[in-house]
Order: C-alpha cells, then structure tokens, then sequence
C-alpha cells in the first residue's frame, strides 16, 4: 500500500463528492414553497428526510457488495442519478411523487457513500483524517452553494422549472467516466467467510456504542440545522432569500471546519477535537437562539459540522480487514438514527413550535461532549 498522500486522486474522489451533494442539499431550501404548494405539517416534512435516509438501513448489505465489486462505477453513476431525482421534485404533483423522488435519491446517494471514503483512505496514506478533510470539504462546499443554486432558480424560472439543472449532474457523470475509467485503488475483492461480519461486529461492539450515542446526540444539532433551519427563520419572518443565504452561510462555515479538523485531529488526536466540537456547537448555538445573528450561525458552522471526517478517520483508524463494511456499519448508524432525531424534531415542531424545539436540540447536543468524555479515551487506549 502507497503510505505517501496521493492528492489527485483525493480530490478527484472530493470532486465528486461535491458533484453529488450539490443536488442532495435542494430539499432544505426549498421546503417552504414545499409545504405551502402541498399544504404539509412538519411531521410530514420529517418524513421526506426519512424516506430518502431510509437506504441507508441497507448500508451494511451494501458495505458487502462494495467489498466484492468495482466500486468505481458507483462513484461515476451515482451523481447523475441523483441529479435527475432530485431537480424534479419541484415539479412533484402530489406527497406520493415527492416521497418516490426522495426514496430514488436516498439509494444514489447510499451507493456513493459507501465506497468513496474507503478510496479516499487508500488515496491519503498515512494521513487519513487530511484525506477526509478533503472528502468531507467536497459535501459541505456543496451543501453551500446548493441553496444558493436552487434559490436562484426559483427565483428566475419558478418552481417547478428547476428540472432545467438537471443536465448539470448528467454531464458530471460523463465527465467522472472518462476522468475514473483507469482509476484504481488497493480495494481488492475478497471471499467473505462465514463468521467475518458477526467477528468484526463483536470485536468493535463498544467502538459502534460510543458512534451510535456520539451520532445520536450530534443528530440532534445537525438534523435541525441542515433540515429546518430555513423553515424556522421564514416562520420567524425571514424572506426565501435571506433564509436560503443563512443555510449557505453556515455550510460555508462547516467547510472550514471540516478542512481543519480532520487535518488536526492527525495532528492533535481524534478525542481532543471531538470534544472541542463537541462545546463550541452548544455553545454557538445557543448564542445564535438567543441573538438570531448570522454572524454566530456562520461561526457555529464551524463547530457543528467538524466531527464528521474525525469520526470517519476513526472508523478507518480501526484498521479492519473489511474497511468498505466497516463505513458502511457507521453509515447506517449515521443515517438511520438520523431519521430518528428528524422524526422527533418534526413532531415536537407540529407540537411545541420550532423556536421551543431548536432550544430543546440545543440541550440535548450536549450529550456528544459527555460521550467522548467518557467512552472514547479507553477505546483509543487499546
């Protein structure tokens, strides 16, 4: 295996990334007219971002078949796929459709997320956590400009006209098939004995627990931000616009963040900056509920997406002998109790209001710092 970092390859990988995110960040900004062209609540709301997270249940199933396949082809096809699903859902006539279109892009999107960070850590060498710096800046630099690309499109052909980005995506994938067709990486298919998967689950059970927790609660941050952030600001008397510059704002921030925390925690360990993320999310957060100033939502971006290419280094850290099932157990994790959180925060927004439940979020984000605290140090230690 080449230990040295292969940045072509880690970026060409983060290209893609972004290619393929761009389109998956159109639900949030949209969600206003959504709800108001299809008269929905936010428990229906809750469960558009389940259904598309609902594919990730199958992740570890996945995790398989990548470990057995060319994973390439999932990386070139996927963007296009997603990029179809998603540009029409403006167009959806009814919940049904829109649910469908989700559902579509919830399996793109597992596919492309399970075997991508496998080839960014046989990209990075010894530095993996660069790698997923790398990796992760391509998903929230495009969760950046995905809001401000769709807003423009409503604003300038409506709607249900936002089908026109649609070829963006296309293209993406024709120019990923010429620029991967040589492409390869040190995944190797392998004989999967019997056993392999119920042995690797065991041996790691308390390094799954400490994920599931630290997910849950960061979830909690996160889901509210990434979901109904614009939904809360437009219902707090903010226009389409500043709402969608908001959530641009804090992605662009959480590309900074997601750039340096990988990168240190190889240089300063994983625990030390998960647990600085861990308080500067709760802390930001709380500032921004109390003065709703876009000068601390944008500093909390930094906080609050940072964790992510330091849980994937660690996932890599453990140095399985099936690295693709491995993600593909943490993705599950990720998504599945993701859908979760979202569903809570849906009904306790119908019930409560979403200015009382961004305040219980808050709280409940907390949990990550007492997580790490205690569960993470002995896990490394062995």
């Amino acid at each position: 295996m080449n230990k040295t970092f292969q940045k072509s390859k880690v970026t060409t990988i983060s290209s893609a990334h972004f290619i393929h995110d761009i389109f998956s960040s159109f639900l949030a900004p949209l969600l206003p007219l959504i709800i108001e062209k299809l008269n929905l609540n936010l428990s229906m709301v809750a469960f558009l971002d389940i259904v598309r997270r609902i594919p990730a249940l199958f992740n570890p199933l996945l995790g398989l078949m990548a470990e057995k396949t060319n994973v390439k082809y999932f990386v070139i096809l996927t963007p296009m796929v997603t990029a179809i699903s998603m540009s029409l859902i403006g167009l959806a006539p009814s919940y049904f459709i829109l649910v469908l279109l989700l559902f579509i892009s919830g399996i793109s999107s597992a596919l492309f997320h399970i075997p991508s960070p496998t080839m960014i850590k046989q990209a990075s060498g010894k530095e993996t956590g660069r790698g997923m710096s790398y990796f992760m800046v391509g998903g929230e630099l495009a969760r950046t400009l995905g809001p401000i690309l769709i807003t423009a499109s409503v604003s300038w052909w409506g709607i249900e006209n936002s089908y026109r980005l649609m070829p963006i995506g296309i293209v993406a994938s024709i120019v990923l098939f010429f620029k991967f067709r040589n492409f390869t990486t040190h995944i190797k298919a392998k004989k999967i004995e019997k056993g392999d998967v119920k042995s690797l689950l065991k041996e790691h059970k308390n390094f799954f627990t400490f994920l599931s927790l630290f997910v849950l609660f960061n979830a909690t941050l996160k889901s509210a931000l990434s979901l109904y952030l614009p939904v809360y600001l437009v219902n707090n008397g903010a226009s389409l616009w500043y709402a969608g510059i908001a959530l641009s704002v804090l992605q662009f921030f959480g590309v900074v963040g997601v750039f340096f925390s990988g990168r240190y925690s190889d240089k300063f360990g994983r625990y030390k900056i998960l647990l600085l993320s861990s308080l500067g999310s709760v802390a930001l957060m709380g500032l921004f509920l109390y003065t709703q100033s876009i000068i601390f939502l944008g500093i909390l971006g930094l906080f609050v997406f940072a964790p992510s290419p330091v849980l994937m280094a660690l996932v890599q850290d453990t140095d399985s002998a099936m690295p693709t099932f491995m993600h593909s157990v943490y993705m599950g994790i990720n998504f599945g109790l993701g859908s979760l959180v979202v569903l809570g925060i849906g009904y306790l927004g119908d019930n409560l209001g979403l200015n009382e439940t961004f305040v219980i979020c808050n709280v409940l984000g907390f949990g990550t710092f007492f997580v790490t605290l205690f569960m993470l140090k002995p896990i490394l230690r062995k």
